[in-house]
C-alpha cells in the first residue's frame, strides 16, 4: 500500500506532502511525525526510500506506508494518559510517535512475532531516546515490547483504551481484538481488505467505521505446542513509576515552563519553533507513478511532452534558487542548556536529561 502522495527530501517535506492531501489533520499528530524521522527506522542501504510514501520489507522487518501510519494516529485519537497496545509492534516506529502523544503517564505495550525485530526495535528505540532533537520537547511514554503471537495473549490481561492491530484480522478474531478494549476505547485493524476503526460504546455496544481499502498480509495463526496447548503471551506489567522518576518529570515540566515564561518576556510571544527552510519546489520533468498490480507495486515515469528539450538552463535557474535560500541556524535545545548551567552535580544533570549524547 501506498503511493498516494508525493515523495518528500527529508521528513518534514514527507510530513508536508501528507498534510496537504488531508491525511495528517490534527496537531498532535502532525507534531509526533515531525518528531520521529521515518528514516532512522530504515536499514542504511534502503534510506534512500524512506520519504517516499511507500510501505518497505525487508526479511521480517517491515513498515506500512506513510499514509496509513497517518490514518491509523488520526483514528486512534490518542490524548496524554491512555494505554495503548500495538499488535504487530514491528520497528516501533509506530510505538514510538504515539509515546510522543501519551507522555510520561500513558501505557505503551507492543507484542511482535519475530524476536530479531523486537531485538531491532529496541536498538531504534534506544537511538531514538539517546540521540533525537526533538526527544527534550516532549515527555515520553516509552514502548515496551514483548515477542509472541498476538492472538495468544492470556486471558486475563488488561484491558486498553487503544488498541491497533497491524496485520489482515480475519473476520473469526474480531470479537477476539474487540475484547482487548476497555469501554469507550478504540480499536483500529484492517478488517476484511479495510482499516477499520471500532469504538466500544458500552460493555457489549460497539460503533464500526470503515476508514479506506487496504492491503494487509494476514495475521499468522498460532502453532501450537508439543502439548496441545498455547502459548500465552504475558503482556508487560503495569509498573508504578519511582518516587525518583517523578521528580525528574516534575523537574523537567517546571525548567521547561520557566523556559516558556523567559521566552515569552523577551518576545511577547512565548516560546517559538525554529522555522524550517524549505527549497523551491520545481515539478520534475518527469512524474512518477505508482502502478498496483495483484498487490504488486510498480513504479513506472511518464513523459511529460513539455519535456523533450534539454533543460540546462532550467537546472542552472534551479540550483542558483536553492543557493540563495538561507541555510536554517541548528535548533537550540533550551531544555539541555538550561539544566546544564543548574548548580547541580553532573550526575544529576544527567539523570535529568537521560543520559542523553545531545
Amino acid at each position: 500500500m501506498g503511493g498516494a502522495v508525493s515523495a518528500g527530501e527529508d521528513n518534514d517535506e514527507l510530513i508536508d506532502n501528507l498534510k496537504e492531501a488531508q491525511y495528517i489533520r490534527t496537531e498532535l499528530v502532525e507534531q509526533a511525525f515531525r518528531a520521529v524521522d521515518r528514516a532512522d527506522y530504515y536499514l542504511e542501504e534502503f534510506k534512500d526510500n524512506a520519504y517516499k510514501d511507500l510501505a518497505w520489507k525487508h526479511g521480517n522487518i517491515h513498515l506500512s506506508a506513510p499514509c496509513i501510519y497517518s490514518e491509523v494516529m488520526e483514528a486512534l485519537d490518542l490524548q496524554p494518559g491512555l494505554s495503548f497496545l500495538n499488535l504487530g509492534s514491528g520497528t516501533g516506529y509506530l510505538s514510538s510517535m504515539v509515546g510522543l502523544i501519551l507522555g510520561p503517564f500513558g501505557v505503551n505495550h507492543g507484542v511482535e512475532l519475530h524476536s530479531d525485530v523486537i531485538e531491532y526495535a529496541r536498538q531504534k528505540l534506544d537511538f531514538f531516546i539517546k540521540t533525537s532533537d526533538s526527544f527534550d520537547k516532549f515527555e515520553f511514554c516509552e514502548p515496551s515490547f514483548v515477542t509472541g503471537n498476538c492472538l495468544e495473549i492470556s486471558p486475563d490481561c488488561t484491558q486498553y483504551d487503544r488498541v491497533y492491530c497491524g496485520a489482515g484480522v480475519q473476520k473469526e478474531h474480531e470479537d477476539y481484538m474487540k475484547n482487548l478494549l476497555k469501554v469507550g476505547g478504540i480499536l483500529v485493524m484492517p478488517l476484511e481488505e479495510k482499516l477499520t476503526k471500532i469504538t466500544r460504546t458500552g460493555p457489549s455496544a460497539w460503533e464500526t467505521k470503515k476508514i479506506l481499502a487496504v492491503s494487509f498480509a494476514p495475521l499468522i495463526q498460532p502453532c501450537h505446542s508439543e502439548s496441545g496447548k498455547a502459548r500465552l503471551v504475558q503482556l508487560p506489567l503495569l509498573v508504578v513509576r519511582s518516587l525518583q522518576d517523578l521528580a525528574r518529570i516534575a523537574i523537567r515540566g517546571t525548567i521547561k515552563k520557566v523556559i516558556h515564561q523567559e521566552t515569552a518576556s523577551r518576545s511577547g510571544k512565548g516560546l517559538k519553533t525554529t522555522p524550517r527552510f524549505k527549497r523551491r519546489r520545481v515539478r520534475r520533468r518527469r512524474m512518477e507513478t505508482i502502478v498496483f498490480l495483484d498487490k504488486e507495486v510498480f513504479a513506472s515515469r511518464i513523459s511529460n511532452p513539455s519535456d523533450d528539450n534539454p533543460c540546462e538552463d532550467w537546472e542552472e535557474e534551479q540550483q542558483e534558487e536553492e543557493d540563495r535560500v538561507p541555510k536554517p541556524d541548528p535548533p537550540v535545545n533550551f531544555l539541555r542548556e538550561k539544566v546544564l548551567s543548574l548548580p547541580l552535580p553532573d550526575p544529576l544533570k544527567y539523570y535529568l536529561l537521560y543520559y542523553r549524547e545531545k
